[in-house]
């Protein structure tokens, strides 16, 4: 039998944030559906779940569901669920106070928070999405009976101040929230909520994956009320469909992560892979993985077979979509997966998050840092394993995403080892196959300590730099890096496997004493400092402008001379890419290296041994640096004069 109604009051401070949610902090008036749904959802499941643990609860739990129901004429909107449902207590406890979450404390985060989303993500963590509802409804009428019990409760409110409530009988188990809609306003963003194909769409996006059926009535037009053998769902999604009751089921609940991966078919990966990142290639690898413990959920990430147009563009959208139990929160999750990772698609479902949860508060969650250190190490794994099971598939898959992976020897410290046993670099190994670091040191000569490398543009640059002489005529193996970012990572890590990485164009190298450490190399070395004793300080003066130091090269076989750096100076690649990005950066004095068995070094000592003042010594010494400026693809400073000299030169010689 109905009591009488009872008119009660909200706490003061739920009025106020019964406004704030109305008014301020929600800018997408479409997610009231998201979180009445999410709601649903939640209390089926809790309803499957007493049911398994009360043998007392006699409930019938074959068809759990959620029902949305449109009334035109009385302009309501109603989401029905059979599942677990509330007492009067647990409502008042619930919607009419929120006491149980400290509302005075809610309140004061929400004044610091810097803005909406941070708003939104502390309504979402005090449990009140509830009131989402009166953004786009003048009243709300909630009706529930409990399972187990006997009595129903009718809780109504126009969100204004106060609430009734009254006891009824003859409920159903479960809870239906009927709102009672606000006029269409496009300008302050209500849309028609009892337009068949906007309800659809909100399910669609928000609510696909909820493991429940969503249904509402089937939409019959004038034609099908004259044919009565005909059923047109005029709003249909590709996939929903008449269930035989007059009703379509709105939602796919195909939430693949959710099942264990040997109930999921290869088709069923790539066709949900498709859907969700538009491409029309099957993934290269899926990832399938599960976490149970204090932070549960599941992920599904996909490795594509093909770069994405825009990989390296600034506007480029990174990050898997995040959903909590079924329900979607956001697109381009940034926080649980590193940019270098940004084309990895995929989906994660946490079950210990807010539905509002925001990407500033993301950012900075332990438990969603710890997740995406999970994802990284198993993406990063998944990769190892082609690489170990499919040499040729894994060059296909770094020639895609190899320059972007490198990124990380950047950006993650956490991930340096596992990355650097990914780097695969062209050598002078083969001149058709591509290397591992870990072939390469399984290669590394007796004695040698280091990793040889040296970048440029291309190739056929690299190969035919005068820095690779001595390299390729004593068979020392060299990676040949061009990819602009090696210019850095290089120069960032200090070593793989214990051995240090070393540019063949920087610092001293003398392959003679790490071949052989022979005594009679140290003495001829020693002999020819001593014979040009006099002309490499002459021609550090003469070069001053340009070069810090002229020395004997031990490096060069066929050259006359090379250019190179100390150990820790910039590359004039990376000088360049600095310059490019409008950094202003001061030059970078080289050292100009002589080969002491070439005619010309010789030729040249001859002749300041004879006449140290001969005005055509500092013109030869200006080419000589000139030619081994341009011999590495380097820019001269005076082209002109450069080429006035070596006319005059080449004239003088004829």
């Amino acid at each position: 039998m109905d009591s009488s109604i009872e008119t009660l009051e909200f706490q003061a401070e739920t009025r106020q944030l019964l406004q704030l949610v109305i008014h301020s902090i929600y800018s997408n008036k479409d997610i009231f559906l998201r979180e009445l749904i999410s709601n649903a959802s939640d209390a089926l499941d809790k309803l499957r779940l007493e049911s398994l643990t009360d043998s007392a609860l006699q409930v019938d739990t074959a068809d759990l569901h959620i029902t949305l129901e449109v009334d035109r004429d009385a302009r309501t909107l109603t989401v029905r669920d059979n599942g677990i449902g509330m007492s009067r207590d647990e409502i008042v406890e619930l919607i009419g106070t929120i006491a149980k979450s400290g509302t005075g404390r809610l309140l004061e985060k929400i004044k610091e928070a810097k803005d909406a989303a941070a708003a939104q993500s502390l309504i979402g963590q005090f449990g009140v999405g509830f009131y989402s509802a009166f953004m786009v409804a003048d009243k709300v009428t909630l009706s529930t009976r409990r399972a187990g019990t006997d009595e129903g409760t009718l809780w109504e409110s126009d969100g204004e101040g106060t609430y009734t409530i009254r006891a009824v009988d003859g409920l159903p188990v479960g809870t239906s929230v009927t709102l009672h809609l606000k006029p269409v306003d496009s300008e302050d963003g209500l849309a028609d909520y009892l337009a068949g194909w906007k309800i659809r769409q909100i399910v669609k996006q928000y609510s696909d994956f909820i493991r429940w059926p969503i249904k509402m009535a089937t939409e019959r037009t004038a034609t099908d009320d004259a044919d009565t053998d005909t059923d047109t769902d005029t709003d249909a999604n590709p996939g929903s469909g008449d269930s035989g009751d007059g009703m379509d089921t709105l939602n796919s609940m195909k939430a693949l992560w959710a099942r264990q991966r040997s109930e999921v078919s290869e088709s069923e990966y790539n066709e949900f892979y498709k859907q969700i990142s538009h491409d029309w290639l099957d993934p290269a690898e899926t990832i399938h993985m599960r976490a149970e413990g204090t932070f549960e959920y599941e992920a599904l990430l996909f490795i594509p077979s093909q770069a994405p147009f825009d990989l390296f563009s600034r506007e480029t959208k990174r990050g898997v979509q995040l959903y909590v139990k079924r329900v979607f929160i956001m697109d381009d999750c940034e926080a649980l997966m590193p940019n270098y990772l940004r084309f990895v698609k995929g989906v994660v479902d946490a079950h210990d998050l807010s539905l509002n949860i925001s990407r500033e508060i993301l950012q900075h969650d332990r438990q969603i840092q710890g997740v995406r250190r999970r994802l990284v190490k198993k993406v990063l794994g998944a990769l190892k394993g082609v690489q170990a099971g499919d040499a040729e598939r894994y060059a296909k898959l770094w020639g895609q995403f190899g320059r972007v992976l490198k990124e990380g020897l950047l950006e993650d410290a956490d991930s340096t080892e596992a990355l650097l046993e990914l780097v695969s670099a062209e050598s002078t190994h083969d001149a058709e196959k591509t290397t591992t670091l870990r072939e390469y040191v399984e290669r590394m000569k007796d004695g040698q300590d280091a990793i040889y490398y040296l970048t440029g543009e291309t190739r056929a640059t690299v190969e035919n730099s005068p820095h690779m002489e001595a390299f390729a005529a004593k068979g020392y193996e060299v990676l040949i890096l061009t990819d602009p970012v090696d210019e850095v990572w290089v120069e960032q890590v200090p070593g793989f496997d214990g051995h240090r990485f070393q540019s063949v164009a920087k610092g001293q190298v003398d392959l003679d004493e790490a071949a052989d450490g022979d005594q009679d190399a140290d003495s001829e070395k020693a002999k020819r400092e001593q014979d040009f004793a006099a002309l490499l300080p002459w021609m550090t003066t003469t070069l001053s402008e340009h070069v810090k130091q002229v020395r004997l090269s031990s490096r060069l076989t066929t050259s006359a001379a090379c250019i190179v750096g100390d150990a820790h100076d910039m590359t004039p690649t990376l000088e360049k890419m600095y310059r490019a990005m409008g950094q202003q950066m001061p030059p970078v004095k080289r050292i100009l290296e002589l080969n002491p068995a070439h005619p010309l070094v010789s030729a040249l000592r001859t002749a300041h041994e004879a006449d140290a003042d001969d005005p055509a010594l500092a013109e030869v010494t200006e080419l000589v640096y000139g030619s081994a400026l341009l011999a590495e693809g380097g820019d001269l400073p005076d082209p002109a004069r450069f080429t006035r000299l070596l006319t005059a030169r080449l004239t003088h010689t004829l």
